[in-house]
């Protein structure tokens, strides 16, 4: 088995879920997420400081999560298909790896036919509205890739491991992957761009360099 593992946001799809969250709660609130966001994407304040206050501003109700889903796969990445499709194929096992929210991510993954998601679980009162997140998720704090990373290396026993993402998060999995890639179609970080061993800007570019 050989482990290709994608975040999501930014990568897979063109947005950032938590920002169209926040979007649908008024450019108010959709500016401080924003915010906060790219100041934890690019490194420039832990993800576990910013990760519950986001979601304490937004209140995201299981309609909303509906409404972002549905965005996600709207705006998926071009090649994502294909690429995935391609890569199975070729003997390569799709896992999401994420700090988005699982039920936002499952209409994409359904698409892609990506069984496994690692993500972050909301939960929701009886009407819908808002009752937390699974704060044990380890993509809620910084580190929490690599955490998953070592579990599904000690779970699944891969020859090889890829990730490809984004952000800062997914560089720190550098120690646990056998590589790393960039992806900067649409979010060019400049410390991904500078320590990434490579950087694509589509997802089909990812075929060659895999051998």
């Amino acid at each position: 088995m050989k482990l290709i593992i994608f975040d999501c946001d930014s990568t897979l799809t063109a947005i950032e879920g938590i920002d169209e969250l926040a979007r649908l709660q008024g450019e108010k609130v959709f500016e401080e997420i924003e915010r906060l966001t790219n100041a934890a994407m690019d490194g420039l304040v832990p993800i576990n400081e910013v990760f519950g206050r986001r979601l304490d501003l937004i209140q995201p109700s299981r309609d909303f999560v509906g409404q972002v889903g549905q965005l996600c796969l709207d705006e998926i990445e071009p090649t994502a298909k294909a690429t995935i499709d391609k890569l199975r194929a070729n003997g390569w096992e799709p896992i999401i790896v994420s700090g988005g929210f699982t039920q936002v991510i499952e209409p994409l993954a359904a698409y892609l036919g990506i069984e496994r998601i690692e993500a972050v679980p909301l939960k929701f009162n009886a009407d819908g509205s808002y009752a937390g997140f699974d704060t044990d998720a380890a993509p809620t704090r910084n580190g929490g890739k690599p955490e998953v990373i070592a579990m599904l290396k000690k779970e699944l026993n891969p020859e090889r491991v890829v990730m490809v993402g984004d952000g800062i998060s997914d560089l720190e999995t550098r120690n646990e992957a056998d590589a790393f890639i960039g992806f900067t179609r649409y979010a060019a970080r400049d410390k991904v761009v500078h320590e990434a061993e490579q950087c694509v800007a589509s997802l089909e570019e990812i075929i060659p360099l895999l051998g």
